[in-house]
């Protein structure tokens, strides 16, 4: 699998604006996160439709990642980000003159099935804009694009929103995206709609066949399956700490600062896999490394101070540092478990099974990613309920990491057996 003689000079700045889209298109899943609370005061909304706003996004990456990367491989790869983020600047607009929860609900729907249009093709599109050589590190930069977009909401939401209103946010979002589709459409290639022989990939191979391929071929499998154990635990973690925390008697301000830090340092990680991988460290390593120091992390943060350091009396004089220490052990889950999303994705295009197939496999890898975020959190909510706190936390995420260990063990046999292919 080669791609198109790009430069790297050529490729990377129409490739900026990919992930800069990329960003802008995740910002209208992340902005619900600090305006929930005052839309559920204005509309009245009951938890459960709160639960909906926030899960809407997944569930529609649940029912059309795949789909969302058949229609990219063969519409073309700058047309469906294109069309994905007018749909964001459309129901964006629209979300911020909505007058009751469902209206805005269903406007959320529509959002996701934008973001899923601007960031399926994404990696496909890098492909064909940069050269070889810097493929990995520019997929490791573009995978910040979520834990970018969820510190800017929280950092910068909060103050928004007290200023001028949960509108506003909603209104500024639409603006950008209607600004990166302007970018995107004048700095990114239109030869970028098409495929590697030059034909336009509506014509290179029928949907059904891309979808047998890909569904039939184990590496989209393990690749999609990975992705999975990674996001379900990184979005339970970084989203229930804002709950931890206020039970703590943090104050709100405070809460939200070492949240979006601990999604910020996400960041980190994924830029660092693909400078990793460019030096030539083997990508299961990378993912062999971010699942046991997610495993050891989270026990960190979670278990529960030994009785006997309770019962001593100690435990007050000590729980400043002990909290600091477990803050640090968030923090190291979250740098540290970022080097596996830009792995996969990178992963992602080696183990396509055709040149014309790396979007599909990368919606199914999505696919997978939403039902990992979007099952993820409730089973750590039921175990919790069941615990009576936090405490047991470590071990639905430490059976993640585990299975996503083995997986990660199968990967690099699969990348390994298609290298010696291609070598050969």
């Amino acid at each position: 699998m080669t791609t198109p003689s790009l430069s790297s000079d050529e490729g990377v700045g129409p490739a900026l604006v990919v992930m800069f889209a990329g960003v802008s298109a995740a910002l209208h899943v992340a902005k619900v996160f600090p305006a929930l609370p005052v839309i559920r005061e204005l509309f009245g909304m009951t938890l459960v439709q709160s639960g909906f706003l926030l899960s809407i996004v997944q569930l529609a990456g649940m029912a059309l990642g795949l789909a969302v990367g058949l229609l990219a491989d063969g519409l073309g790869l700058k047309r469906c980000m294109l069309a994905g983020l007018m749909m964001l600047f459309g129901a964006g607009a629209l979300g911020g003159w909505a007058q009751s929860a469902i209206s805005l609900i269903a406007l959320r729907m529509i959002e996701g099935a934008g973001f899923l249009l601007v960031c399926t093709p994404a990696p496909a599109l890098i492909r064909h804009l940069v050269a070889p050589a810097s493929l990995g590190r520019v997929l490791g930069i573009w995978s910040t694009y979520m834990p970018l977009a969820t510190a800017l909401a929280l950092l910068i939401g909060p103050a928004l929103i007290a200023l001028a209103g949960w509108q506003s946010l909603w209104w500024i979002l639409s603006a950008l995206s209607l600004g990166m589709a302007l970018l995107l459409w004048h700095f990114v290639p239109g030869s970028a709609d098409q495929s590697a022989e030059g034909g336009p990939k509506a014509t290179s191979a029928g949907w059904f066949m891309r979808l047998r391929h890909t569904l039939t071929a184990r590496g989209p499998w393990l690749v999609a399956l990975a992705f999975a154990m990674y996001a379900s635990q990184w979005v339970s973690v970084i989203g229930f700490l804002p709950s931890i925390y206020r039970q703590a008697g943090y104050p709100v301000s405070l809460t939200a600062l070492l949240t979006a830090l601990a999604a910020a340092v996400n960041i980190a990680g994924n830029v660092a896999s693909g400078r990793l991988l460019a030096r030539g460290i083997p990508p299961q390593s990378l993912m062999y490394t971010g699942f046991v120091v997610m495993a050891l992390m989270a026990a960190v943060a979670f278990v529960p101070m030994p009785a006997s350091l309770i019962s001593s009396g100690s435990w007050e004089s000590q729980a400043p540092m002990l909290t600091a220490i477990r803050y640090l052990a968030v923090l190291a889950f979250s740098l540290v478990g970022g080097m596996i999303p830009g792995t996969l994705f990178s992963m992602a295009v080696l183990l396509a099974p055709a040149r014309d197939a790396v979007s599909t496999t990368v919606g199914w890898m999505q696919q997978w990613s939403a039902i990992g975020q979007f099952s993820g959190p409730p089973l750590v909510a039921f175990v919790a309920s069941a615990a009576g706190g936090w405490q047991w936390t470590w071990l639905v995420t430490g059976t993640c990491s585990v299975v996503g260990l083995g997986l990660a063990w199968q990967i690099g046999q699969q990348a390994g057996r298609l290298q010696n292919e291609y070598t050969n």
